[in-house]
Parts: structure tokens; sequence; C-alpha cells
């Protein structure tokens, strides 16, 4: 499988860390990474492992975009409003004021635990 390809269309996709501090953008993109590294060695064909890289990647948008809106923009509502839009199934954060990075890794963590499970 070609990992090289996979891996530049995250790498070069500016739209997944728009929003993000740089400390949260490379939590993000590592967290990407790692996942289409994976893709790569388990997936049935190339196209199939550059279909659910787009998946992730969509996924990661989004998850920027609630970080975004949660933790910078103080959009709670919206931030809100988008966790239903695309059905994220961890659970929303209870402190207003939490770190963006420990908002991004507790996420990603319960993003991984879904996928394993």
């Amino acid at each position: 499988m070609r990992v090289r390809r996979l891996l530049d269309f995250v790498l070069t996709n500016d739209a997944l860390t728009r929003g993000l501090g740089d400390a949260e953008a490379r939590i993000l993109v590592e967290w990407l990474t790692d996942r289409v590294e994976h893709l790569a060695v388990v997936a049935s064909s190339e196209s199939a492992a550059a279909a659910e890289t787009g998946r992730l990647c969509h996924r990661g948008r989004a998850i920027a975009r609630f970080i975004s809106l949660w933790c910078y923009q103080r959009e709670r509502g919206a931030a809100v409003q988008l966790a239903a839009a695309e059905r994220f199934t961890w659970p929303l954060p209870t402190d207003s004021r939490i770190d963006p990075c420990e908002l991004i890794h507790g996420i990603l963590q319960s993003e991984s635990s879904a996928v394993a499970a």
C-alpha cells in the first residue's frame, strides 16, 4: 500500500489544523498519521485506505473545529451543535476553561477507544 500518498493527504491538509494552537495541531496530526499508517497495513485495498483516510480527515477537521469553538472562540452552543451534528460519542467537557491540549488529548483517546471496540 502506498502509505506516503495517504500521509501526504494528511500532512498537506491545512484545513485539519485551522483554528488550533501549535500544540493541539501537532497532537491531531500525530494521531491522524498513526491511524493512517495503521490503515495502510490493514486496509483491503488502496482505494479502501484512501476512502478511510478521507473519513478520518473529515473527523479530524470536525474535532479541530470543536476545539476551536469551545476553547478559543468560547462558542459553547455552536460547539455542542457541531458535536450533535457530527455524532461525537465522547463526553462534552464540563469545565468551560479546559486547556485545549488536555481536551484534544481526551477526545482523541475516546476516538481511539471507539475504533478499538
